[in-house]
């Protein structure tokens, strides 16, 4: 059962690859999902927020086509809260090559749909909504079996060998390989940073950090404060909206034109 919940978890998280609605492919999603299916919560919560900090530098800008997150966090916690049971640290190592591996995958599937592209073009011209709906489906299913079937392969290797390709790695790859993961991480952090460098986030922002130096605090803790607080700045937000100017009030974007100018 284990196996199946997690080749459903790496269909759906191909599928978010390119639908990006209920992000699914997002590590912190994928992982856990794959822990609680291989009963490995706590694992497979630890791998994803690892995964998810060097992850959140990783978007598709034009046409480039950045690392596959789906792939990687869907195997690399296989491995991790499966039988295998590597390190979390392992994980993370091993998660980079097979993200790139996803990203040569997603690469060449999405010239594959080229033709299929062009058919629907055709039915939307003679007016067949039925055929362009057929044709995103199969897209769609295309684009799960893109990170379903790697992953299937992948599960049947064996757990010793697992072990053994990552110990026979040189210590200097795995130390690269680390740096790297801890240079992405600070890339994201200045991402998130960047989004949220307003006067009405940075209060949050500062307040989050000084939670997390408590550590009688559990991530469940620091969660349910984190919501609470989200809930308590969308109440006085909108509180404000509707006691003076609504959010498309000339006063908020002159606010907004003024914080985007300082960017």
């Amino acid at each position: 059962m284990s196996i199946w919940g997690v080749l459903i978890i790496a269909f759906l998280a191909g599928i978010e690859g390119v639908i990006d609605e209920w992000e699914f492919h997002q590590p912190i999603v994928a992982c856990t999902l794959v822990g609680l299916a291989t009963g490995n919560l706590v694992s497979g919560i630890a791998l994803g927020a690892s995964l998810q900090l060097v992850t959140l530098g990783w978007m598709n800008i034009g046409a480039a086509v950045a690392p596959d997150p789906a792939l990687a966090a869907v195997v690399a916690a296989w491995w991790v809260s499966g039988p295998a049971h590597l390190p979390v640290a392992a994980g993370v190592i091993l998660a980079i090559p097979l993200a790139l591996i996803g990203q040569g995958l997603t690469q060449g599937l999405r010239k594959l749909i080229i033709p299929l592209v062009n058919q629907a073009d055709v039915a939307a011209a003679a007016g067949n909504l039925k055929l362009i709906s057929w044709l995103q489906r199969i897209s769609v299913v295309l684009q799960g079996l893109r990170v379903l079937v790697p992953t299937a392969l992948l599960m049947w290797v064996p757990t010793t060998l697992v072990h053994t390709s990552y110990q026979i790695l040189p210590q200097v790859i795995q130390g690269g390989i680390r740096v790297s993961a801890g240079l992405l991480v600070v890339v994201s952090f200045a991402i998130v940073i960047n989004m949220m460098a307003t006067r009405q986030l940075w209060p949050f922002f500062f307040i989050g950090f000084a939670l997390a130096t408590d550590s009688h605090l559990s991530l469940v803790a620091l969660g349910l404060i984190a919501v609470g607080l989200a809930i308590l700045y969308l109440r006085l937000a909108g509180k404000d909206h509707h006691d003076g100017g609504g959010p498309g009030s000339d006063t908020d974007t002159d606010e907004l034109d003024q914080e985007l100018d300082d960017l």
